[in-house]
């Protein structure tokens, strides 16, 4: 068999991760690179011995041997590249958020249904071996009935003042960044372990930190800075989120995010109540689930390929007690959405475990959904 040709346009930190993720798999060669220009194309084409570098991405597109394209850019690019890759008729993986709003995802979605391309969305959260055995543990009635879901998911690296990133701007980023960079991913778990949709959200953003320090050293930052090395830039999008949800069987939740909490990293977690029993997880310590009960001792369920469900067996990438994370994650997600591209013809009538470019569509509308509720002050059905 060979090896599925890949194109990555766009080589920051998650564009090299991906390259990493696709390494592992084996039967799937990355070939080419495109950047913003043909020097920086170059480099990190040498920098991980790629034979193909361009410094005009619609070359990569056109690349005849380029089977399937990932899209790594940041937000506000998704909508163009992501619809000349489909175009093209090539397979397409894309960074989250699918769009900038729902409307520019349900383009894409259509366009992609249209073409008969593979699509998949990096929403890697839901690929941990433990998530995918809590989501299975659901659908046979462990839990039994979802009464109430709730968690966070927080961060620090927009900490202090002088922290900046394109995801701050609003033409950059979208119409929120806490709430659809992280939040995102908190939702698309809810919905995935769950198996059920939010339907209707309250929201309360706030911006903590209203005016932050733009460095105007583009290429690093320096610790000892002058303050004429900052420009001031009033801050529109939000540090914070709080939502109250509904879901779809009319069982109640709540979620928060942050970016500026100190000593939070990648605190994303997440606990279910049911009305058997409930389930917590925490991403910084994926390796275990809680489980909660009433009547007798709680019990910590460690990942062991022996003892998951064996629908879910196949993302165990080592045995149990060898520590697995969100590298990991990132590599299951590949590895589902790459078997589909291997059975392309069939792949578009299965519901896989990977996030589709449905589940982007999905996600989009609830973040939409979320905007609107803070601008209204009121619960928002979530428009699908």
């Amino acid at each position: 068999m060979e090896r599925i040709k890949v194109g990555i346009i766009g080589t920051g930190f998650v564009g090299t991760v991906h390259i990493d993720a696709l390494r592992r798999l084996g039967f799937v060669e990355v070939v080419a690179v495109a950047e913003a220009n043909e020097e920086l194309a170059q480099k990190k084409a040498a920098d991980f011995f790629i034979p193909r570098a361009y410094g005009n991405l619609h070359d990569l597109i056109n690349d005849p041997d380029v089977q399937v394209i990932h899209n790594c850019t940041p937000n506000h690019l998704h909508l163009e590249i992501n619809t000349a890759i489909i175009q093209a008729g090539k397979h397409i993986f894309s960074e989250k958020p699918l769009g900038m709003n729902r409307f520019e995802s349900s383009k894409m979605l259509e366009l992609a249904e249209k073409y008969r391309v593979v699509h998949g969305v990096n929403f890697n959260y839901r690929m941990y071996p433990l998530v995918q055995d809590m989501k299975h543990r659901i659908q046979k009635g462990e839990l039994g009935k979802v009464n109430l879901i709730h968690g966070s998911y927080l961060q620090d690296w927009l900490f202090y003042e002088t922290d900046y990133n394109w995801r701050i701007e609003p033409k950059y980023g979208g119409a929120t960044r806490a709430i659809g960079d992280i939040g995102s991913h908190w939702c698309d778990l809810a919905q995935t372990l769950t198996g059920l949709k939010i339907t209707k959200v309250f929201a309360d953003l706030s911006t903590v930190i209203p005016v932050r320090k733009k460095s105007k050293i583009v290429e690093t930052f320096s610790e000892n800075r002058e303050p004429t090395d900052y420009e001031e830039i009033p801050i529109q999008s939000e540090d914070w989120g709080a939502v109250l949800i509904r879901l779809e069987n009319g069982a109640s939740g709540v979620f928060y995010v942050s970016q500026i909490s100190a000593g939070r990293k990648c605190c994303l977690n997440i606990e279910i109540d049911g009305s058997n029993q409930s389930f917590y997880w925490n991403q910084e310590e994926g390796d275990r689930m809680w489980i909660g009960y009433r009547n007798q001792p709680n019990a910590y369920f460690m990942r062991d390929p022996n003892q998951l469900d064996p629908k879910c067996r196949g993302y165990v990438l080592a045995p149990g007690g060898h520590p697995e994370g969100w590298l990991d994650s990132l590599k299951n997600s590949l590895l589902a959405y790459y078997r589909a591209v291997l059975d392309a013809k069939n792949a578009l009538n299965k519901k896989p475990d990977y996030a589709t470019f449905h589940d982007g569509y999905d996600i989009s509308c609830i973040v939409d959904a979320i905007v609107e509720s803070q601008q209204k002050g009121k619960w928002v059905k979530v428009a699908r």
